[in-house]
């Protein structure tokens, strides 16, 4: 996947991203958990992706779900 569309992803569920060198660590209000995420040659490393994805399920963020903060 490629690693710029799942910080957008992320941005889109209200994340709010900061940069230190090559890590773009994502947190949100409410969320307990941070992710700290680094590009591989333009893509998201395989284990990130899982990470995020296990963060969407467990809080139910998502377009059909009130906890997204998307329209």
């Amino acid at each position: 996947m490629p690693f710029d569309q799942l910080c957008q992803l992320l941005s889109s569920l209200g994340f709010v991203e900061r940069i230190r060198g090559s890590h773009h660590i994502f947190s949100k209000t409410g969320i307990e958990e941070i992710l700290n995420l680094q590009p591989q040659q333009g893509k998201a490393k395989a284990y990130q992706v899982k990470q995020v994805r296990t963060m969407i399920l467990k809080y139910q963020m998502g377009e059909n779900n009130d906890n997204s903060g998307v329209a």
